[in-house]
């Protein structure tokens, strides 16, 4: 994924943004940078609502217009709704890209889930983000984001992989299979609506299992191989583009991460968690929507190898911390201990169901990724927070930030991430891809929908949970 697009000038805010004055709530300094309602993509009552009453509710006059420009950013300018064969059908592009990821996708609707059963409209869009996926996912599982277009090439056309047109990409991530799942099971589980839930939603799911079981690599390197040619290392897999060898141990391979960087060691333990809890709740749905008894027990008992596997595999003994998460490992004993901001990461595991907040493992390896001990945690002048190799050395990403907030207890340190959140923005009324650690007038990507609705979701949050922290 080309993302490498950085801006050093706070003013750049993009075609199509309005200058006008704020309503009362604003003071000098906060000019509307929200596109203007004629323009926008979708509109949803209750999510107008929503920010009317978070910036009735909020006396921070900063947070209340970033409030209300991130949290609505993915309806506002990544969506498009359509009906296709008498079916909701919805296209998200992840902002400055034309594309559609199916991890970015899920995870940019994701915080507008809890108000579906208010908005009948908005729980059409998406059922159409569903139903999208799953054709996304039988043209391609190996593949992570596809155009609107089924016939359009792109930029990656000549990378060296089953390309086809309709791939923006076919960066092979566990996570990209993951996150329907996720979006899917929470959907029914608010609605009970099971009509995005056809034969071809079961054959989605029935092609997911295929590839995790593919790419356990027991007895092959698999149909999968991946190679570009770019001076960008982490955009090629090396060895043939299978990746470095690995021992099969039950764990699933992922020859990218949800960076879209190349991994080193192909067992991504943060993805394989994440696999385990979508699995069940696959199962979890085949199972009781379809009847399916067959594919749930497969699914299920694909989810308890995997599980057993990370309890095998996952765990090392740290001389400082005591017993913490791997980030990759090998089989072999290899293994690789750093953290990076995009989800999922293993900051994140409570976030995405995997584990407590509680497991002492998590809290210790919490403890290492938030020092020095991360090679990809930075601190500096503009903030301190988790990156990753896809943007540079320095540069924090608000994803990262947000997700140490949303999986804290410890309410200092929500009220510090915050703080650094809203600094970031840089004037510019939106979160970004990433900043530099000592000026975050320095960043990349100016329209990068998941940083913003993510925000948006912490803040709703903290908002309904401890509101006094934004005062």
């Amino acid at each position: 994924m080309n993302r490498r697009k950085f801006v050093k000038n706070s003013a750049i805010l993009g075609a199509g943004f309005s200058l006008r004055k704020l309503p009362a709530f604003s003071g000098p300094g906060f000019p509307v940078v929200r596109v203007p309602a004629t323009q926008r993509n979708f509109s949803s009552k209750v999510i107008e609502d929503t920010i009317l009453n978070f910036q009735t509710g909020v006396k921070d006059q900063e947070l209340c217009w970033l409030f209300g420009n991130c949290f609505p950013n993915t309806l506002d300018t990544t969506v498009t709704y359509n009906i296709k064969d008498d079916r909701p059908d919805t296209y998200v592009i992840t902002g400055d890209i034309d594309a559609m990821w199916l991890r970015d996708s899920s995870a940019q609707v994701w915080p507008y889930l809890n108000f579906i059963n208010q908005d009948k409209n908005l729980q059409l869009l998406i059922a159409g983000v569903i139903n999208r996926q799953a054709v996304c996912i039988l043209r391609d599982p190996y593949a992570n984001a596809f155009y609107n277009d089924p016939d359009k090439t792109g930029e990656w056309k000549n990378d060296v992989t089953d390309m086809k047109p309709g791939l923006h990409e076919r960066k092979w991530e566990i996570d990209s299979l993951c996150y329907p799942i996720r979006l899917a099971y929470r959907y029914w589980q608010l609605t009970g609506d099971t009509k995005p839930f056809d034969a071809k939603w079961l054959a989605a799911i029935k092609l997911i299992l295929k590839t995790f079981k593919e790419q356990q690599r027991k007895d092959n390197e698999g149909p999968y191989h991946f190679q570009r040619n770019t001076s960008w290392a982490t955009d090629g897999v090396p060895m043939n583009g299978y990746g470095y060898p690995i021992k099969p141990v039950g764990l699933i391979c992922s020859a990218f991460r949800p960076s879209d960087d190349a991994t080193i060691f192909s067992f991504l333990i943060p993805s394989n968690f994440f696999a385990v809890v979508s699995l069940r709740q696959a199962s979890a749905m085949v199972e009781k929507i379809m009847g399916d008894h067959a594919t749930a027990n497969e699914l299920n008992v694909l989810a308890t190898e995997v599980e057993h596997a990370l309890k095998q595999h996952a765990v090392i003994n740290h001389s400082e911390y005591g017993k913490v998460y791997a980030y990759e490992v090998n089989g072999f004993g290899s293994y690789n201990l750093m953290d990076d901001a995009n989800v999922p990461s293993l900051l994140s595991l409570p976030y995405l169901g995997a584990v407590p907040k509680s497991d002492p493992v998590y809290q210790n390896t919490r403890k290492m990724l938030l020092s020095s001990n991360n090679p990809f945690f930075f601190k500096g002048k503009a903030g301190e927070g988790i990156g990753g190799p896809h943007a540079g050395r320095d540069m924090i990403w608000p994803l990262g930030i947000i997700i140490r907030g949303l999986t804290s207890n410890n309410e200092e340190e929500i009220k510090h991430c915050i703080t650094i959140l809203k600094s970031s923005n840089a004037g510019t009324g939106f979160m970004h891809e990433s900043f530099h650690k000592d000026d975050a007038n320095k960043f990349s990507r100016k329209w990068f929908a998941w940083a913003n609705t993510l925000f948006g979701e912490f803040l709703w949050e903290t908002y309904k949970n401890k509101p006094y922290l934004l005062a």
